[in-house]
């Protein structure tokens, strides 16, 4: 008889545990996986700084991923990450590793679904990184100021714009007057933080003629430096 107590007890056991298995299962509301669209999002934007020999903790695998499920959705919806100060639709930058607002959705979604793993068939490829920086083509500067525009004595290819003596927080935003009357807004960047710090270098050269007149708009004194190619 108390065999068949304990024995019932077990089995009793084991049918509590059932509802919880299939409430965990019942958790996943999303088809958004990992080994499929997630993995791909994080190799593009993501696995350049957050990786093994990276400057940030890993990402690079599903199990690194996970335990930061929900941080990920925090940052990217508050657009901490990745870090990049230029507002998209002002201007044409390489290496603009921000997301757009379908890839932040389908994140916040999979986080928010449960973030399921999937099958590790439908992984991509493992991403390479040379460790060789690209050399930039060799240009001059020019500061424009808030203060005061800056007016084109020659034509110029403009290859870049960095941002100087920005406070956290401030926004910058700088913009080309052509003699014909064509306006071309160059860069707004908005909220600025000191891990944007750097040069944002054009997708395709900005060719501006003699005589353009470029303005730099913040809410105090800044500046921006101008990279120009060498004739």
């Amino acid at each position: 008889m108390k065999w068949r107590a304990g024995f019932s007890r077990r089995r009793a056991l084991a049918l509590l545990l059932l509802p919880s298995a299939a409430l965990a299962h019942d958790t996943i509301t999303t088809k958004l996986l990992w080994t499929q669209e997630i993995s791909r999002i994080v190799n593009r934007h993501c696995v350049s700084c957050h990786r093994d020999g990276g400057v940030a903790m890993s990402l690079a695998t599903y199990d690194e991923a996970r335990p930061w499920a929900k941080a990920i959705r925090d940052e990217v919806l508050a657009r901490r990450m990745p870090p990049w100060g230029a507002v998209k639709g002002v201007g044409e930058f390489r290496g603009d590793p921000s997301l757009s607002q379908i890839e932040i959705d389908m994140i916040v979604n999979w986080v928010e679904g449960g973030a399921p793993k999937g099958d590790d068939i439908y992984l991509p490829p493992t991403p390479h990184f040379s460790t060789q920086a690209k050399a930039q083509a060799s240009a001059r500067e020019l500061t424009v100021t808030t203060a005061a525009a800056l007016t084109l004595a020659s034509p110029a290819d403009l290859t870049g714009l960095r941002p100087l003596r920005l406070a956290a927080g401030e926004s910058l935003e700088v913009t080309a007057y052509k003699p014909d009357g064509a306006v071309e807004r160059l860069i707004w960047i908005r909220d600025w933080r000191p891990d944007w710090q750097r040069t944002y270098y054009f997708l395709h050269p900005v060719r501006l003629p003699k005589g353009t007149r470029i303005a730099a708009y913040s809410g105090k004194p800044a500046e921006a430096g101008l990279a120009v190619a060498q004739d």
